[in-house]
C-alpha cells in the first residue's frame, strides 16, 4: 500500500484571488468553500480524491519569509512551452528570479502573491481518464 498527494495547501493572503488564478491556470473549478474563508479549487467532474490533487487555498495572515519549500510545476497539455508561458504571464504570473542561469529547460514563475512555480518544457496528456484500469497502462 502506499499513499498518494490528495490535496495541496497553500497559504495566502487573498485565496479568492489565487483561487481565481490557479482555476485558470490548471482548468479547475472551485469545489468548496470553508467558513474560515478557505477555497478547494480541482478538476471538474472529479475533485477531491481524482486522480489530480486540488488546491486548498487557506487565508493567513502570517508574513511569508524567503523562499518556499516545496513548489509547483506545471506542463501545457495542449500547446508548447513558449505559448503557455504567454498564457501564464496574461493570466498575473511575473517572472522570478531564484538564481537560474538562463539555460534551464523551464521557466521560473510566481503567482499574484509570490509563490514560485516553474512551467517545464515537456508538454504531457491531459488527465481525462478517471478510469482506475487507465493507470495501469503504458504511458503513450
Amino acid at each position: 500500500m502506499a499513499c498518494r498527494i490528495s490535496e495541496l495547501v497553500l497559504d495566502c493572503a487573498d485565496p479568492e484571488r489565487l483561487a481565481a488564478f490557479w482555476s485558470e491556470v490548471l482548468d479547475y473549478v472551485e469545489l468548496d468553500r470553508e467558513e474560515d474563508g478557505s477555497i478547494e479549487i480541482g478538476p471538474a467532474g472529479t475533485g477531491f480524491g481524482g486522480p489530480q490533487p486540488t488546491l486548498v487555498l487557506s487565508p493567513s495572515t502570517d508574513p511569508r519569509t524567503g523562499k518556499l519549500p516545496l513548489h509547483i510545476d506545471v506542463s501545457a497539455t495542449d500547446r508548447d512551452q513558449d505559448a503557455e508561458l504567454e498564457r501564464l504571464l496574461a493570466l498575473g504570473a511575473v517572472r522570478a528570479d531564484v538564481g537560474q542561469k538562463g539555460d534551464e529547460g523551464w521557466h521560473v514563475l510566481a503567482d499574484p502573491e509570490g509563490n514560485e512555480f516553474c512551467l517545464l518544457h515537456r508538454r504531457v496528456e491531459p488527465v481525462g481518464d478517471t478510469d482506475p484500469a487507465a493507470r495501469n497502462r503504458p504511458p503513450r
